[in-house]
């Protein structure tokens, strides 16, 4: 593509810290090598992931750009000497290894989707990193199935509700926990059959109750603490425990026994370091069973709130917060259809 400019604002993380660490910045913009593409960005969704970098506590893999963002939306600007399947101009969403806050990102290109028919530029935005994770880990970690039970932790988030979408869309009945009585009806008008307040009740003995005692066959968590000896008390027999964070920490002190009686399955991903190849695998998968059912409008990502690239030291006070119900996503502008 020609007319692409030099140099492209970017947000960078001027050092560890809080929100206010964030900054503009201007750096060239990059060019595609092999297999990747550059992507002219419509919007950048948020995550957990980039709070963690950006407190300095989860470093970029080696390689990667040190600008945060896991996820994009927008058009086609250039391509890599090997792609084959992308044209520029395509509307696409992808999966990042970094530098989503910018205005144009490289990507591998087989980590890059179609944007589903009848999606604006950026609520295409919101799917790449929660989808990937979704399915990889309720999926093919988890193998639900139709007729079981999810467990999902953290409801109203943005993986819980793709979490709640994509189980009820395959036919599984979903329980949710979160932590105010507002969160936990939105988890419901999403479709979760049952969304437990955990902070004014037990939700191992509400489980073990809307389950006749026989618990949930998988559990996704992203608490960890005290957490992974509960999910234990709350699994059924032959349960799947699949963590994908741990925000009230990893070291703990558990009782293995009801692992072994019970014979439980704990396991977990992350998905920022998977090989290319892996991303590409779960990529085609979501391509076959799950951009149908968001094409169809079965499923709809739940965005939260939009802020301008600029002010994505807002949006990282917002997810801090833990106020957010969905997505939070930040927009470049809207000038990619010129």
């Amino acid at each position: 593509m020609t007319n692409l400019p030099q140099n492209m604002t970017v947000i960078a993380i001027s050092q560890p810290g809080g929100p206010e660490v964030l900054k503009p910045e201007q750096r060239p913009v990059p060019a595609p090598a092999g297999n990747e593409i550059l992507i002219r960005v419509a919007a950048a969704g948020v995550n957990r992931p980039d709070i963690f970098q950006r407190l300095g506590a989860y470093p970029p893999p080696k390689g990667a750009t040190d600008l945060p963002g896991l996820e994009v939306s927008g058009t086609v600007a250039a391509l890599g000497s090997g792609v084959n399947r992308w044209k520029i101009g395509d509307r696409v969403c992808a999966l990042a290894p970094g530098g989503g806050y910018a205005e144009y990102v490289t990507v591998d290109g087989n980590s890059t989707l179609p944007a589903p028919e009848g999606f604006s530029p950026v609520d295409a935005a919101a799917l790449p990193e929660t989808f990937f994770t979704v399915w990889h880990n309720v999926f093919e970690l988890g193998g639900l199935k139709q007729g079981e039970t999810l467990l999902v932790h953290g409801g109203a988030s943005g993986i819980g509700t793709t979490a709640i979408m994509l189980a009820k869309a395959f036919g599984a009945n979903v329980i949710v926990t979160a932590g105010t009585d507002e969160k936990c009806a939105a988890c419901r008008d999403l479709g979760a059959d049952t969304a437990i307040n955990y902070r004014s009740t037990d939700w191992v003995t509400e489980i073990k109750k809307v389950t006749d005692s026989k618990g949930a066959n998988v559990i996704l968590d992203m608490v960890g603490g005290a957490y992974i000896e509960q999910n234990y008390q709350a699994a059924a027999i032959g349960g799947r425990i699949v963590n994908i964070a741990f925000l009230q920490g990893s070291k703990v002190e558990v009782d293995f026994m009801r692992l072994m009686m019970k014979r439980l399955t704990h396991t977990g991903s992350t998905l920022r370091a998977q090989s290319l190849e892996a991303k590409a695998r779960i990529a085609a998968a979501l391509e076959a069973n799950v951009w149908p059912l968001l094409a169809s409008g079965q499923c709809r990502p739940l965005i939260h709130a939009r802020f301008p690239l600029v002010e994505a030291s807002r949006a990282h006070a917002l997810m801090e917060s833990n106020a957010n119900i969905g997505k939070v996503i930040l927009t470049i502008g809207d000038d990619w259809l010129s």
